[in-house]
């Protein structure tokens, strides 16, 4: 325990006998059947939530929209294999972490090179302070369709749908500092803060699930869209897969998910329940969740023509669930607009907790819960975004970092994961090796196709526009982060 509460303060709170308990405990669960096996590890879940809660934020939103609207059902098998290779990469960032107990900022440093290190930390930073901007603007557009139901105003001109999204995004932010800084002092705090997100995601999928109901599913329809693999004959189409497929980890998520399972004290003993979590908080939650606004957006707006619909923003999706039979006039665009603003209070919560973290890696300070709750801060400019986008630059220049590292990063875990001097035993043998490797290769490649594609949509095309007169099919949007 020395090593993994060392610097991190919400870990040094955690009780050294009710660990050694835990252990003891979960050594006796892998003994059960597996249905009480499973009922045992539910309670311990914790960083696959936040993890979840990271990446069903604004860009999961956006590309679940424009995969549903574009191609009804047809792309439902997209984002599971997506979050399929990510868990992967997750769990064997989890081996790293849990076998060493072992902050992987030092061990990258160490094991790597030090500017591996500091570029990783670095992408963690400007991705959550760029990616923080669309997250308040989905809250922002969404707090505004709201209001204009509830009467207080229409239109966009004026300076009220300023006035109203500014005061939803304080609160929103309010919210998320008491949270954020709850989180990095002390156990319960930490506990609380993941029973917040569990219950956000929890909430976001009922609501979505409720829009579907009312709307309908095709059962055909839904199992070829899963288990078929089609990639529609359209322009963009490949172009929009592969980036969804490459695209649904974000760097800040890699940074993240190693330092919130320190922060839970989970070590070697923990490695089973450990997957149980990835499974279950993180792989399903996004599976669901996005699986049901492609549904959503496939029964109401896709017209049975496949026609890459890049411009479609979700609010005006929302629009399209206005008069559903059993919502009423409004009841499935105000559930839809409740369920893409609690997408974004998840991403915007864990941005901050891991700039939380990252800013004291990245500049070797000492751990202090004053140091963590600055830190916090770092990406709240974000709020702006509740009205203005980013400027033109920050785009560019976050997508040239932060894409560059993540294959980067992939593979910097690959070989520390394969490490036999520095993992021992934990590296593993025989066939399961062999698999899990091949399954990380396919995550790493997945990452740098999709990197590239976005790299030349979001930077060389923004920098040098194509001179054809037709639009550049779009990149897909991140997952979420």
């Amino acid at each position: 325990m020395a090593e993994k509460s060392a610097g991190l303060p919400m870990t040094s709170r955690w009780d050294p006998e009710k660990i050694r308990q835990e252990e003891v405990l979960l050594s006796e669960l892998g003994r059960t059947p597996l249905l009480a096996r499973i009922k045992g590890y539910w309670k311990f879940t914790g960083p696959g939530w936040l993890q979840s809660a990271m990446t069903l934020g604004a860009g999961s939103a956006t590309a679940s929209v424009m995969g549903g609207a574009s191609f009804g059902y047809k792309l439902l098998w997209v984002q599971p294999i997506a979050m399929l290779l990510g868990v992967a990469m997750m769990a064997a960032v989890g081996n790293v972490v849990m076998s060493t107990g072992e902050r992987p900022y030092r061990s990258f440093s160490r094991e790597l090179h030090p500017s591996v290190a500091f570029l990783w930390a670095l992408g963690t930073i400007v991705a959550s302070v760029i990616w923080h901007f669309p997250q308040y603007g989905l809250v922002g557009a969404s707090a505004w369709d709201l209001a204009t139901m509830a009467g207080i105003g229409s239109g966009d001109s004026g300076t009220l749908p300023y006035v109203v999204k500014f005061i939803v995004g304080g609160g929103i932010l309010t919210m998320a500092i008491l949270l954020t800084w709850n989180y990095g002092s002390h156990a319960r705090g930490l506990k609380f803060f993941e029973g917040f997100l569990r219950t956000t995601v929890r909430l976001v999928l009922f609501a979505f699930l409720i829009v579907v109901i009312t709307t309908g599913i095709r059962w055909g329809e839904l199992a070829k869209g899963l288990f078929a693999f089609q990639v529609p004959e359209v322009e963009g189409a490949t172009t929009l897969v592969l980036g969804m497929v490459g695209a649904a980890v974000g760097i800040n998520m890699t940074f993240l998910y190693p330092y919130s399972i320190l922060a839970k004290g989970w070590g070697k003993h923990h490695k089973a329940i450990a997957r149980f979590d990835l499974f279950n908080s993180m792989f399903l939650p996004y599976v669901i969740g996005t699986g049901l606004i492609i549904i959503a957006m496939g029964n109401t707006i896709y017209g049975g023509t496949d026609v890459l619909r890049s411009d479609l923003k979700p609010v005006q999706a929302a629009a399209s669930l206005a008069g559903l039979p059993l919502l009423g006039a409004k009841g499935g665009r105000i559930l839809f607009d409740l369920g893409l603003i609690g997408m974004a209070c998840g991403a915007i919560t864990t941005h901050m907790v891991v700039c939380g973290f990252t800013v004291n890696e990245m500049f070797g300070l000492e751990y202090t819960a004053k140091r963590y709750r600055m830190f916090t801060l770092v990406p709240a400019i974000g709020i702006f975004g509740v009205a203005f986008p980013s400027p033109f630059w920050f785009p560019i220049v976050a997508s040239a970092i932060c894409l560059t590292m993540l294959p980067i990063a992939y593979i910097a875990f690959f070989i520390m994961n394969n490490k036999r001097s520095y993992l021992k035993d934990a590296v593993g043998r025989g066939a399961a090796r062999i698999a899990f490797n091949a399954v990380l290769l396919v995550a790493i490649v997945m990452a740098t196709v999709g990197a590239a594609l976005k790299l030349k949509s979001g930077v060389y095309d923004k920098i040098f526009p194509p001179k054809a007169s037709a639009p550049a099919a779009p990149g897909a949007p991140g997952g979420g982060r």
